[in-house]
This record gives structure tokens, sequence and C-alpha cells, in this order.
């Protein structure tokens, strides 16, 4: 997938654990760890958001558009 997720970056950054981040959010230990694995399918902009501020950082450090030979 060209999209890459960054969020395990940006939590080290911060030194935040997941379980921190997913107090914060108010997302599920589960829900979290796909996303930070990159195994999401998608993101509401409202997570994105709250993630953003938690961390207090923007999208674009979170997520990353690499381009591939596939698409």
């Amino acid at each position: 997938m060209p999209i890459i997720v960054n969020l395990d970056v940006m939590m080290a950054k911060r030194k935040i654990s997941l379980n921190e981040l997913s107090e914060r959010v108010d997302l599920t230990l589960s829900n979290l760890s796909i996303l930070k694995t990159g195994k999401a399918k998608a993101v509401r902009f409202s997570t994105l958001a709250s993630i953003c501020k938690a961390l207090d950082c923007q999208p674009g450090d979170i997520l990353e558009y690499v381009a591939s030979d596939e698409d």
C-alpha cells in the first residue's frame, strides 16, 4: 500500500505508550494497534484529529505517501 503510517515514530518522539495514547484519544488498543501497524484500511478524520491533538503533530507527521510501481 502506498500510504505509510508513521504513528510509532511520532509516539516514540513524544515518548508516549500505546496504552496512554489509547486513553487520550478514546480508541481501543486493538484499533489503535491496527492503525499503528499499517493494517487499517481507513481512518476517520475525527480519529486522526484526536491523535494529532494528543501527539501535538500534523497529519503529515503520521501519514506518508510513497509511490510504487504497482499503482
